[in-house]
């Protein structure tokens, strides 16, 4: 458990999302966490409301940094390129790369990760549920490379289209030590066999079922 308490960067990249801005941005910047912390939002080029709702925000908090990608062919690389980019703008230790459609559900969240974080961890998955969240720690980045690599890809409608949309893996985001992040970006939006998917999900039940324990649990009433 850390007694510690340091600041965070909270980065999330976007694209078409000025509704899911509108929806959960606002949980983001609100957190009750006196170390302080930081939001960034990289907008990959929207073609939507997003740089207008960001403009928005920015005015009312001054923990919300924003910044774009220049314009380019739409890709799942470009993910990648834009947390770099969250990453080279970001100030803290401790950085959590997150979604904007996984919206925080308490004001307390933040502080309560803090509380829980595993100090001798480089990287820690978390995962959402209605009750809470559940913070899985590795002690190396690299330990966590199969459930980085096993990203899925759903089908999502935003606006009037539909399109293929790189949603990782499980887990719902990633808290991991600055000084490593630019590592784990070399697992984004690989590309790999359907046989290489199922040796990905045999090796994460193996490690679920055999790895190494400290797994936390954090409810919220």
């Amino acid at each position: 458990m850390n007694t510690n308490k340091q600041g965070f960067s909270i980065i999330m990249t976007v694209y078409d999302q000025a509704h899911e801005l509108k929806e959960n941005l606002t949980a983001f910047l609100t957190q009750v966490y006196e170390p302080g912390y930081e939001v960034i939002v990289v907008d990959e080029t929207s073609t939507d409301d997003t740089p207008d709702v960001l403009k928005l925000y920015k005015q009312d908090y001054p923990n919300l940094y924003t910044t774009f990608l220049p314009k380019q062919s739409r890709s799942f690389v470009r993910r990648k390129m834009a947390f770099n980019i969250g990453l080279k703008a970001s100030r803290n230790e401790w950085v959590i790369l997150h979604n904007i459609n996984n919206k925080i559900s308490d004001e307390n969240e933040l502080q309560a990760i803090a509380e829980a974080l595993d100090e001798d961890a480089e990287l820690i998955l978390g995962y959402i549920s209605k009750k809470g969240i559940r913070l899985q720690p590795f002690a190396s980045y690299e330990d966590a490379r199969y459930h980085l690599l096993k990203a899925e890809r759903k089908l999502k409608h935003i606006r009037d289209r539909r399109f293929l949309n790189y949603t990782w893996g499980r887990y719902n985001f990633i808290i991991v030590r600055k000084d490593v992040s630019y590592d784990v970006l070399k697992y984004f939006g690989q590309k790999f066999s359907a046989t290489s998917l199922l040796g990905y999900r045999m090796r994460i039940l193996f490690k679920n079922l055999f790895g190494r324990s400290g797994t936390t649990f954090i409810k919220f009433e």
